[in-house]
């Protein structure tokens, strides 16, 4: 049995399909990459699986339990937790503090709260930010930020939405190994990114959707080498490249 599985969800709004019949699944500690152009659906998906849309059509299973009715905090609690593109911390607290409320999620005792994130930080390489206000980070220190509240929930599975986007080349490259340290631990990932160097070094298998539908689906090497997906999404020069 899968960890998550994804049964031909689809969401309209209005009179536009966001996602149709998409279905995907993702084992225990596995790290699947989702592509696809801009307006593809892949956050709606996102939206889908962790509890903030309710699917049109189709049902999403975590850990053998349908979870397709369920609220976020509702399915964090389960072990699913999400982090979103715009980053949004809390500006006037700590990043200790910021972490903390990650830590919340699976206990009300303020000092196990802070253990596991003082922990959580010094196992990311955060350890000497811990003082510092969240609104002064800068947008990589930001992110990091993010990804830890995510782990501190200590989920089963993180979904991250463009974790790496706007980040500068040795910042990805810190950020590319933050969520190998992660995935080390047997936490399964599944990465929305358009920094194809993110999902190339990163993930085992890759879905790729255009117009809210799956066109591909495979390890990387053969997905940025299919007609479809390059016509759609890398083209020839961008699929050479990534190849």
């Amino acid at each position: 049995m899968s960890l998550l599985e994804v049964k031909n969800i689809t969401k309209r709004f209005g009179g536009l399909v966001a996602v149709n019949d998409l279905s995907l699944n993702l084992e225990k500690g596995e790290i699947l990459g989702m592509i696809g152009p801009n307006g593809a659906g892949k956050t709606t998906a996102f939206n889908m699986i962790s509890g903030y849309y309710k699917p049109n059509e189709g049902q999403v299973f975590f850990d053998g339990e349908n979870i397709t009715e369920l609220r976020p905090d509702q399915i964090c609690k389960r072990g699913l937790v999400r982090t979103f593109q715009v980053v949004k911390p809390f500006p006037q607290l700590s990043v200790l503090d910021n972490v903390m409320v990650g830590a919340y999620n699976r206990t009300n005792d303020d000092q196990s709260a802070r253990k596991k994130s003082l922990e959580i930080l010094d196992f990311l390489g955060m350890d000497n930010m811990k003082e510092q206000l969240a609104g002064s980070l800068s947008v990589a220190g930001r992110k990091r930020l993010e990804i830890a509240k995510a782990f501190a929930t200590d989920p089963k599975m993180i979904l991250l939405d463009e974790a790496m986007a706007g980040l500068r080349p040795t910042e990805t490259d810190e950020i590319i190994e933050l969520v190998r340290q992660i995935s080390q631990q047997g936490i399964a990932l599944l990465l929305v990114e358009h920094v194809m160097k993110v999902i190339m070094s990163l993930a085992d298998r890759i879905v790729v959707i255009h117009h809210g539908e799956k066109i591909a689906e495979g390890v990387p090497q053969q997905v940025v080498q299919d007609k479809a997906v390059i016509d759609a999404y890398l083209g020839e020069e961008a699929a050479h490249v990534a190849g």
